[in-house]
């Protein structure tokens, strides 16, 4: 299940995170956001924790990492961007994309 963060926790949350964490950055107008969604809510992993940050209420952080397209996934591991991927993708591709780490 992907838990929704806020600013606020981003730090405790992603950053200081002891497992690697996939950040689903969207906002709630965007339509290939809601529907990345439930599939979000689909992955399994016991390697990495899912977690979705609206861009609209944490500017701050969208321009640290330089969200210019939503969505946008990015996976980080110990504090540190891993890999990204901008756009609407399936389950398959999303284990996929966190299979490695």
């Amino acid at each position: 299940m992907v838990k929704e963060i806020n600013k606020e926790e981003f730090n405790s949350e992603v950053i200081n995170s002891n497992t690697p964490v996939l950040v689903d950055f969207y906002a709630n107008w965007c339509g290939p956001c809601k529907m990345l969604k439930p599939i979000l809510n689909e992955v399994k992993s016991d390697k990495v924790k899912i977690v979705s940050i609206d861009v609209d209420d944490a500017d701050e952080i969208a321009s640290k990492y330089n969200i210019s397209s939503i969505p946008c996934l990015i996976l980080i591991n110990n504090g540190n961007e891993v890999k990204r991927n901008i756009g609407l993708i399936s389950k398959d591709e999303i284990e996929r994309f966190i299979g490695d780490i």
